[in-house]
């Protein structure tokens, strides 16, 4: 595939919505993808949000690896991140980081007369799952959420238990991806909007990294018995087995290309980390 990129103009108000209300926070809760946390890792949000504590929240723990995801938390744990695990659909590791945010608070506060709120901003690029997660911290469905990139606009103020305070940020990209690998792992877990991809070209290379990382995974799942020699002749036999084809017995490559990665997105192939640690 080509180099992608996804950089429209509201990502830019959004990098100087994060660095004008940086000073009115205690602390960042930067959200990545369990799948892939090093290309769910927005440089630019690194260098913004440098001096100030963090707290980095594996998200879609449930679609990712566990052995992957353990390894990943103990990385950046050894980078000095405070790093919790989360699934905002079932609501694990919720209750877990809401405890150690008020513990945070409780620092903040030892020894002031006069207590004053723990202030937190989310971050992170998008189709990460904040809106879930924050619905999740605050109990409410305060946020709009969606399974696509782009959902959440501007900026909000919310209250969480514990007179807390978290200001939502829209999801936010970067100009260039220097490594080609980064685009496609963002394009592959939804992170970049569909609309721009050639999806039949990026059903293709998922399919193939699948075929080196996961092949039981990927054979299981389209029942089939072995997995033929190329990602192509996967590919046209997974069409095959849930009925894409055209008239005149021709491969239906964009709808089965829809299928995979609307099937990867959701963990029907399985539980898959698509980056490990090197």
């Amino acid at each position: 595939m080509e180099h992608i990129n996804w950089y429209p103009g509201h990502m830019k108000k959004t990098r100087e919505l994060i660095q004008e209300n940086l000073k009115l926070v205690d602390a960042v809760l930067e959200v990545i993808d369990a799948r892939i946390p090093r290309s769910s890792r927005n440089p630019i949000i690194d260098e913004l949000v440098k001096g100030k504590k963090r707290i980095l929240v594996f998200n879609k723990s449930d679609l990712a690896d566990n052995e992957a995801t353990k390894a990943w938390a103990e990385e950046f744990q050894r980078q000095g991140f405070l790093s919790l695990t989360t699934n905002c659909m079932s609501g694990e590791g919720t209750v877990r980081l809401l405890k150690r945010l008020e513990n945070l608070q409780e620092e903040k506060n030892r020894g002031q007369a006069r207590k004053k709120p723990y202030r937190l901003m989310i971050v992170g690029v998008p189709n990460v799952g904040k809106s879930s997660l924050i619905n999740r911290l605050t109990g409410r469905k305060s946020t709009q959420t969606g399974d696509r990139p782009g959902v959440t606009k501007g900026k909000q103020w919310l209250s969480l238990p514990g007179n807390m305070q978290l200001l939502d940020t829209p999801g936010i990209l970067w100009p260039k991806f220097e490594d080609p690998e980064v685009g496609l792992n963002l394009a592959f877990c939804g992170s970049i909007k569909d609309e721009i991809l050639d999806v039949a070209s990026l059903a293709l290379e998922l399919i193939s990294l699948l075929q080196r990382e996961y092949p039981e995974l990927l054979a299981q799942r389209y029942k089939l018995e072995e997995l033929p020699q190329t990602p192509l002749e996967t590919m046209e036999a997974a069409a095959q087995k849930r009925g894409c084809i055209l008239p005149g017995k021709k491969i239906d490559y964009e709808r089965i290309a829809r299928v995979v990665l609307d099937e990867f997105r959701a963990g029907k192939i399985g539980k898959i980390t698509l980056e490990k640690v090197k």
